[in-house]
């Protein structure tokens, strides 16, 4: 790797932890990133999830004043995201990885869709949002987003995000603070699985966890300063250049 495209990697790694504190999907950054300068794509997908961990828990603790009085949400959900990315890493270094990504896009849609119409189907959907618990299928959307985010990443946070606001709290900002924790569990546990068993470029690796850690923090002094609609208009054309990117 030359120092152009180190330097090209480590500035994709920022902008992917901006990204990925705000809503997510800043795999869609540095993953083509990796490609572009040469990395083959199974071991630039490993190298891309071990680099973006950091960034991820730098959101997260960005973002630790909106988790005030959600201990008893994260009891909850965080094993089933621990789960879900273990499983999703576990896919990747053994299945194909036509199959899986043939239900990515319509899953991105589907989260947008939902991020977008969230006021008027929460009127809809009866959910205990002033509780811990939420709706019943937060459990297992939680964990089939910890699967896929294991096994690849790209916009998920935009599910989770869907997921969150949808069927826990309707209040964005708090939702993305826990999306963040969420997030980090998975991509944690998946980085420390390709570590243990699968090749990982350690420069490349190195590069995207410098500069997503960066962004991490940049991400989430500004994004909490977002209003609602503002937040919900991000995560849909996010989601949206998701879909355009990975189906052209």
């Amino acid at each position: 790797m030359t120092w152009f495209e180190a330097l090209f990697v480590l500035v994709a790694g920022m902008g992917a932890g901006t990204i990925n504190a705000v809503v997510g999907s800043g795999t869609l950054l540095t993953f083509p990133a990796l490609l572009a300068v040469g990395i083959p794509p199974v071991l630039a997908n490993v190298s891309n999830s071990v680099g973006l961990a950091p960034g991820t828990a730098a959101g997260a603790i960005g973002y630790r004043r909106e988790l005030e009085g959600q201990r008893g949400r994260m009891i909850r959900l965080i094993p089933v995201s621990l789960i879900g990315g273990v499983i999703g890493g576990v896919l990747l270094l053994t299945t194909p990885e036509s199959a899986f990504h043939a239900v990515v896009p319509v899953l991105i849609l589907l989260g947008c869709l939902l991020v977008a119409f969230q006021p008027w189907l929460s009127k809809w959907i009866s959910v205990p949002s002033h509780t811990h618990r939420g709706a019943w299928w937060v459990l297992p959307a939680v964990f089939a987003t910890g699967v896929y985010g294991g096994y690849f990443g790209a916009a998920q946070g935009v599910l989770l995000m869907a997921i969150l606001g949808l069927g826990l709290d309707p209040d964005l900002q708090r939702m993305n603070g826990l999306k963040n924790v969420l997030a980090t569990v998975v991509n944690t546990v998946a980085a420390i699985l390709f570590i243990i068993v699968a090749d990982v470029d350690w420069l490349a690796a190195a590069l995207i966890a410098v500069g997503s850690t960066i962004g991490g923090f940049l991400g989430a002094r500004y994004g909490r300063k977002l209003p609602p609609i503002a937040l919900r208009g991000l995560i849909v054309c996010i989601g949206i250049v998701a879909i355009v990117t990975m189906l052209f």
